[in-house]
């Protein structure tokens, strides 16, 4: 069977990100889906694992072939995610999971393509301008952008399917995993022929 495309967004700092790596590390059958970014590596990132990182030419053409399932420009730097390679996973029979922002979900939720909308949120402005400034890698402009990115981002929960509070981060994934979990057990992605075959005889 297809594999399930589980949309995840959050205004920067929320902690989006290391949700969905504990949720494919601690949960099979699903991958993250990996993005293509105009944006610099950060320090420990890598090329092909966090990110794809290429120039904006090069972007720019993908976006010109029709490369990608949805686009968007996000604080200066171009995010985009390769229908190729989304394709390609849901085919193999894995669940992908999307870390995107709100533009790329609105995207593809206008596209039709089926997918699983989650939204998460920090447990205030407060804390998550904290967090901003705890990474210590944007200079104060860039936090006080993302902030008021974030109250923009956070206007459109209401496009989402869920919604997770990331206040304490074990209950936050357990609350992502069950998510995952109840969208394999729905009626359409149980084997029917089994079914019959079995107990239908």
């Amino acid at each position: 069977m297809r594999g399930s495309i589980f949309i995840v967004s959050a205004p920067s700092g929320a902690g989006k990100t290391t949700l969905c790596r504990l949720l494919t590390e601690r949960l099979s059958g699903i991958r993250h889906s990996i993005s293509y970014t105009t944006r610099p590596p950060r320090k420990n990132e890598v090329h092909g694992r966090d990110y794809f990182f290429i120039s904006e030419e090069e972007f720019m053409g993908m976006v010109r072939r029709g490369e990608f399932i949805e686009w968007a420009e996000v604080h200066g730097n171009l995010y985009g995610t390769s229908k190729a390679h989304l394709f390609e996973i849901v085919n193999s029979g894995m669940d992908v999971i999307l870390d995107i922002d709100t533009q790329g979900a609105r995207q593809i939720k206008g596209s039709g393509l089926e997918a699983v909308f989650v939204f998460i949120l920090p447990p205030s402005m407060k804390v998550l301008e904290e967090r901003l400034r705890k990474r210590e890698t944007d200079p104060e402009e860039v936090i006080q952008r993302r902030l008021k990115q974030a109250k923009k981002e956070i206007s459109d929960y209401t496009m989402y399917d869920y919604v997770i509070f990331n206040d304490e981060l074990e209950k936050a994934i357990s609350e992502l995993i069950s998510i995952v979990v109840a969208e394999r057990l729905r009626i359409k992605r149980v084997d029917h022929e089994y079914i019959r075959r079995e107990f239908l005889k």
